[in-house]
């Protein structure tokens, strides 16, 4: 699974997942600094990967359109530095990769992570 990663993360945490067998890219990297929220969903969808980000804006745009995919990670903690948002997402990625794989949007927190089905509204599979 891939992940990409939304700008206000750090750059560093790709080099960090890297380490540890995850394959993520930063939109920084890609040249879409920039870019608008729509536009990196379009390129998680190109790319076949999970967005990972701390904007809870990709989770509206997902419910307003019905959309099947991508997956997206919402990311709750402030102020997380690159290993720690690693290990964060690495819980992640093994509590719920299957729901990740299917269409699915997660909001994280210290202590919880919580998963609703694409699209948003859907009865569960």
């Amino acid at each position: 699974m891939k992940l990409l990663l939304d700008q206000g993360l750090p750059r560093s945490t790709v080099a960090v997942l890297a380490e540890c067998g995850v394959d993520a890219e930063h939109v920084g990297e890609l040249g879409m600094a920039a870019a608008s929220d729509a536009e990196i969903l379009e390129a998680a969808i190109v790319r076949d990967a999970v967005v990972v980000s701390l904007d809870s804006d990709f989770h509206t745009l997902l419910a307003l359109s019905s959309a099947t995919r991508p997956s997206v990670i919402r990311i709750r903690i402030e102020g997380l530095k690159s290993p720690e948002l690693a290990e964060h997402l690495l819980r992640v990625l093994a509590a719920i990769a299957e729901e990740l794989e299917r269409g699915a949007v997660a909001s994280v927190t210290e202590s919880q992570i919580r998963v609703r089905t694409l699209p948003i509204g859907a009865k569960p599979r």
